[in-house]
């Protein structure tokens, strides 16, 4: 299998790489085409440059996703990528592969999961399972935890917002006003207050202080490394 590229009908006529890490970006695109030479693959080293081609039209049809990116904090990147790309599958590519990892980012929204230090196989494997509409993990994931129902239950409300709902929640969650939010991001702040309320409605709550209690819920900082420690 070493030297076996996938089908034509398994591989992406378009594929996005999100990955801050100059050398792991470029093996991952490197593994990508190994796979599918006729893929177009292009890249991007944070969560914002990734929306920013989604938005210029750039359509994938794959996206392999690393979860420590400047831009985003826990798996809120993932939750916003759902909301921008819809229906095309988002496989996570991480170093922080443990168990409860892995079924936060399914959870989330991922069609996937690779871990880093996965060989080429592997991703073969993957890209197989997803063209068959399947869900991949690798062989030392054990599904099943009982403690993820509140957690998952927090991710299913954030996957119903919308981008823009999304991009206001991090804002407040930044502690920023309804006047500062709409500079930010060149609206009136009636449409803010607008989605503000559309988004207390989508998550259940009934102010903002519950609504940002709810997005920490799936940024689970606890297990995620310091700034500092990415990429030692």
């Amino acid at each position: 299998m070493d030297k076996e590229t996938l089908s034509a009908s398994a591989c992406p006529s378009q594929a996005l790489v999100v990955d801050d890490h100059p050398l792991f970006c470029d093996a991952l695109v490197l593994t990508l085409r190994s796979l599918c030479d006729k893929t177009d693959v292009r890249t991007a080293a944070s969560l914002g440059q990734a929306i920013e081609q989604i938005e210029a039209g750039f359509r994938p049809k794959l996206v392999l996703l690393d979860l420590n990116l400047p831009d985003v904090n826990g798996l809120d990147g993932l939750i916003r990528l759902k909301s921008a790309l819809g229906q095309c599958p988002v496989v996570v590519v991480s170093s922080m592969a443990d168990n409860k990892m892995i079924a936060q980012a399914l959870s989330a929204g991922a069609s996937g999961f690779v871990p880093k230090h996965s060989q080429r196989q592997e991703f073969h494997r993957a890209l197989t399972a997803i063209s068959n509409g399947e869900t991949f993990t690798p062989d030392s994931f054990v599904p099943g935890s009982a403690e993820q129902g509140g957690q998952n239950d927090a991710f299913d409300r954030l996957a119903s917002l919308t981008n823009q709902q999304s991009r206001i929640l991090q804002l407040i969650c930044e502690g920023k006003l309804n006047k500062q939010i709409a500079f930010d991001l060149s609206i009136a702040e009636t449409t803010v207050k607008a989605h503000v309320t559309a988004i207390m409605r989508k998550l259940g709550v009934q102010s903002r202080t519950q609504a940002v209690l709810v997005a920490q819920e799936a940024r689970f900082s606890e297990i995620l490394p310091t700034a500092e420690a990415r990429h030692a």
